[in-house]
């Protein structure tokens, strides 16, 4: 006797393929059909029925009118940073009877579709964003069907949504200020991703501090990477090559400070005796290393709160204005800074070609 085989049911992508629009296009004909063309709820609804899509679960969902939950979209579940936002965020949302759902960007295309289905099934209310992009494809038009959004810490003028952070520019341009006045006149940058927004504040920050104070700027000073502690390493490997290395470097994160620390011992030298370190973030880790750094504290838990108030406000239908809410941040001057030294006895940089 065959047995029977399980045939996965069609999902809302299968629709979109064969009807051929977006999942986006899809969910708003289905949900919302006044909201669409005659003609294009017509060709969604007949590739529905030519695929065997039966939105069941949707209709249990859309009586329900609310779940109660709201997805926090996360760039990287792993990096230390996120931890004072995410506690900030569960904290408010508990008070007022609202889960966390959180979503790790860190592998988008594999989570794209269930970041989909919770909001086409209504599973989720709203969106906290902790990064700069949706976690999905959606134009303009589909981003009006979408449920109510804020982000948090990064920014996005394109998105047009209430955003709470704080001014990264200034916060770059005071702590590159901090290290000219303790009489460093070499200071170079190890920065994030060149597509956040908020690495180009940042940088942004730290080439007006540098004309400011009357310093050249020379890109070689200037290194470009990923917010982890690999780039701090082979930041500082590539700073301390240059003919006439730094003493002194502002780091776009605590974590690439921490790696350009480690790696500074690796080649000998005493921080900040020899090389004066800036982070920026304030995470905890940031006050235990050794030796402590000093950093530009953001008020993380600050920022997950506000931004699930604001979340919370546009669920209660109130009218919650686009634009930013900046919060204030502050330089945490520890042991890893100090007016510059001597070169250490027998140091020498790379030679001019070295790989690393």
């Amino acid at each position: 006797m065959e047995q029977n085989r399980h045939i996965s049911p069609a999902t809302m992508k299968d629709v979109a393929d064969k009807a051929g629009v977006s999942t986006a296009t899809v969910s708003r004909a289905l949900t919302h059909p006044e909201k669409v063309s005659a003609a294009t709820r017509q060709k969604v609804e007949e590739a529905a029925l030519a695929v065997g899509y039966a939105p069941n679960t949707l209709s249990r969902h859309v009586k329900r009118h609310e779940s109660r939950t709201i997805l926090v979209v996360v760039p990287d579940i792993c990096d230390p940073f996120f931890c004072d936002i995410l506690r900030g965020i569960e904290e408010t949302a508990a008070e007022r009877g609202y889960l966390v759902l959180i979503g790790d960007c860190a592998h988008q295309r594999q989570n794209e579709k269930t970041f989909l289905d919770l909001i086409i099934t209504r599973q989720i209310d709203g969106i906290l964003l902790l990064g700069s992009q949706l976690p999905f494809d959606a134009g303009k038009e589909e981003q009006r069907s979408l449920p109510p959004m804020v982000m948090a810490n990064e920014f996005s003028p394109e998105l047009g949504l209430p955003t709470v952070h704080i001014d990264n520019l200034t916060a770059a341009f005071e702590a590159v200020s901090y290290l000219h006045h303790l009489g460093h006149q070499r200071i170079a940058c190890i920065a994030g991703p060149e597509q956040l927004l908020l690495s180009e504040y940042r940088l942004q920050g730290y080439i007006q501090a540098l004309r400011r104070c009357g310093l050249p700027v020379d890109n070689q000073y200037i290194i470009r990477g990923d917010f982890d502690y690999e780039t701090g390493s082979r930041g500082l490997t590539r700073l301390m090559s240059h003919p006439t290395p730094p003493t002194a470097v502002f780091c776009h994160s605590d974590v690439i400070a921490m790696g350009a620390l480690s790696q500074a011992r690796k080649m000998g030298l005493d921080i900040p005796r020899d090389l004066s370190l800036i982070g920026f973030d304030d995470i905890d880790q940031a006050s235990y290393c050794f030796p402590p750094l000093t950093t530009v504290a953001q008020p993380r838990y600050e920022i997950g709160r506000e931004a699930t108030l604001l979340l919370l406000a546009q669920l209660l239908h109130h009218t919650v204005p686009n634009g930013s809410r900046l919060l204030s941040s502050e330089l945490v001057i520890r042991e890893s800074t100090a007016a510059p030294g001597p070169r250490p006895a027998g140091f020498k940089s790379a030679g001019a070609g070295q790989i690393f």
